[in-house]
């Protein structure tokens, strides 16, 4: 560790402090750090996704503290924030880097609301209110559901420490992930995200649609209700799990195979 802080003073790390750097990165996330708390995974990334929780762990650990310089963007009809993180090593009070993020009342998720009922929805004016297509994944017979939500606009003020907060904590994640040169580790800000505006890939990198059941090779090359059933046999309980929707999907198909050729 004390090679880490020295690092600090120095204009280049050697390969050595590094990799020293990088691997206390990692013991920390499996000594102290858990997931669903400090990181987690989004379905269909590849690797996990820091977060605040974890962020301040690692913070914590590498005596880094954070000075904020705060830049609000704000309109008439929205709230915005820019804010800098700049970091130091807390013992000298080296600057060691900083963070940059932002948040604005006009992100998908606070932009709308669901309507409390059809009366509201029709006292907003127009230009306030829309119908939101969504698509569900139907888990029992398979396929997607379209469905219809009517949303009316928020009120920025109502939302204004909400952004501030999230801007700080998009900068502060950030700081992080750069200061510490834990980018191949960890993710960022990939659960601020709507779904469908989600990158998906499956394991082996390829793209796949947000909300889809990943695929099982074989299970997809299955040709009866029987082989099917026998792969899912094979897997391992955590694989069960993963690979349920995509089992149940196929059982779908298949058995709607077998029950036309039956007539």
């Amino acid at each position: 560790m004390n090679a880490i802080v020295e690092a600090g003073r120095t204009q280049i790390m050697s390969a050595d402090q590094m990799r020293e750097r990088i691997n206390a990165v990692q013991k920390v996330m499996q000594a102290v750090m858990k997931e669903d708390t400090h990181y987690g995974k989004i379905p269909g990334t590849q690797k996990p996704t820091l977060y605040k929780a974890g962020s301040e762990v690692l913070l914590t650990t590498f005596h880094m503290g954070l000075r904020l310089e705060v830049e609000d963007l704000s309109s008439a009809d929205e709230i915005r924030y820019r804010v800098k993180a700049v970091g130091f090593h807390q013992p000298t009070g080296t600057i060691v880097g900083e963070g940059i993020g932002e948040c604005s009342t006009n992100e998908e998720k606070y932009k709308w609301r669901t309507a409390v009922c059809d009366e509201e929805w029709d006292a907003y004016p127009e230009s306030r209110r829309r119908v939101k297509f969504v698509k569900s994944w139907n888990k029992r017979g398979g396929g997607y559901t379209i469905l219809q939500i009517k949303q009316v606009r928020t009120e920025p003020a109502d939302l204004a420490n909400t952004v501030l907060k999230m801007a700080k904590k998009r900068a502060q994640i950030d700081f992080t992930l750069t200061a510490l040169g834990a980018s191949d580790i960890f993710t960022q800000d990939i659960e601020d995200l709507p779904e469908e505006l989600r990158g998906a890939a499956d394991e082996e990198g390829n793209p796949i649609q947000p909300g889809a059941p990943l695929e099982h090779p074989a299970m997809k090359e299955a040709q009866t209700v029987q082989d099917l059933a026998k792969v899912m046999n094979t897997l391992k309980a955590e694989e069960r799990k993963k690979y349920l929707p995509y089992f149940q999907q196929r059982m779908a198909e298949l058995k709607g195979g077998e029950d036309g050729a039956a007539q």
